[in-house]
């Protein structure tokens, strides 16, 4: 077991490395030049030299990456160009509007999808089974912020049960600060819903076709025991694939529904930074949102090991 979770940690470790060298290449690359955009298209030549120097662009690209990573390493993400203040700060103001609206979100999609998923399994063939994949189809055809759009002018125009867009903070109470993530956390569960549905159906009628299933149903063990707690646990390793993946999903692609809501999460503050030319909070949040990425990767690899002991020995 040991062996297997360092030879995951080292492969998270070099993905975290060839990652920032493609994140900080990427941007280097990017027309425009930052200390211009802040100052504008007015500024004097020596306003804007005097600004690159303030912010270390004149140095060697070599030597702005390791100073870069050296800060990453110590939690030192830098100070923003454009609101003078650490960029730590900002993850920390945005972050607890994202993680939230993320785990709602997952734990809806998985509500949904893995009782969806179970009983289109078991009546393949079907009806139910024909129309359950149907709306799954349907699921993942639309795009996420259509399903947004619809939700506001039911629930919030025409209804008039949540609020349309914003955030109140949390400090205005839980309960407020939830309303305003339902709509959204709904409009990136239904899609993801979809997928997942479709994926533990094709990995139950798997494990449905085994001879063990056949043999626990031949000795009339119960049909709800069969599925859930032998079918089910063997169908899990993909179905925790896709779970570990939509996590990292939700929190680091909400770019498009937190603009849709205007809530001030981290895919705003990435979709702001990079308009701005904001590169130190660009880089700082995407090589964030990578590490939750590669941490996510290795807990569900752990999962896979408890799943499934063949893992532990290497069989």
């Amino acid at each position: 077991m040991t062996a297997y979770l360092f030879k995951r940690l080292l492969i998270g470790i070099a993905t975290l490395a060839v990652a920032s060298i493609v994140v900080f290449s990427m941007l280097e690359i990017v027309p425009g030049d930052p200390a211009r955009l802040m100052l504008g298209m007015n500024a004097t030549p020596d306003a804007v030299q005097a600004l690159r120097d303030q912010m270390g662009l004149d140095l060697p690209v070599i030597v702005r990456y390791f100073d870069w990573i050296g800060g990453l390493l110590t939690l030192d993400f830098g100070k923003s160009y454009t609101y003078s203040v650490p960029v730590i700060d900002l993850v920390a103001e945005r972050v607890v509007v994202s993680l939230p609206l993320a785990l709602i979100a997952l734990a809806l999609s998985t509500l949904i999808a893995i009782p969806v998923g179970i009983f289109s399994a078991e009546r393949r063939g079907r009806a139910a089974d024909t129309i359950s994949m149907g709306a799954a189809q349907i699921g993942v055809a639309v795009p996420n912020f259509w399903f947004a759009l619809l939700l506001i002018y039911i629930f919030a125009v025409w209804l008039r049960l949540v609020p349309a867009g914003g955030f109140p903070g949390w400090s205005g109470g839980v309960w407020p600060a939830l309303k305003a993530l339902i709509l959204p956390a709904i409009a990136l569960a239904l899609p993801q819903a979809a997928i997942l549905a479709r994926v533990t159906r094709s990995a139950m009628l798997e494990v449905l076709g085994e001879d063990y299933i056949r043999t626990a149903r031949a000795k009339g063990m119960p049909r709800r025991t069969v599925l859930w707690r032998h079918a089910l646990r063997n169908a899990m390793i993909p179905v925790v694939t896709i779970l570990g993946l939509q996590f990292a999903f939700l929190l680091a692609g909400t770019i498009i529904i937190e603009n849709v809501f205007y809530l001030p999460g981290l895919g705003r503050l990435i979709f702001q930074a990079i308009t701005q030319r904001d590169l130190i909070v660009v880089e700082s949040v995407v090589m964030l949102l990578v590490a939750v990425v590669v941490i996510v990767n290795l807990l569900v690899d752990l999962s896979y090991a408890i799943v499934d002991p063949r893992l532990r020995t290497n069989r």
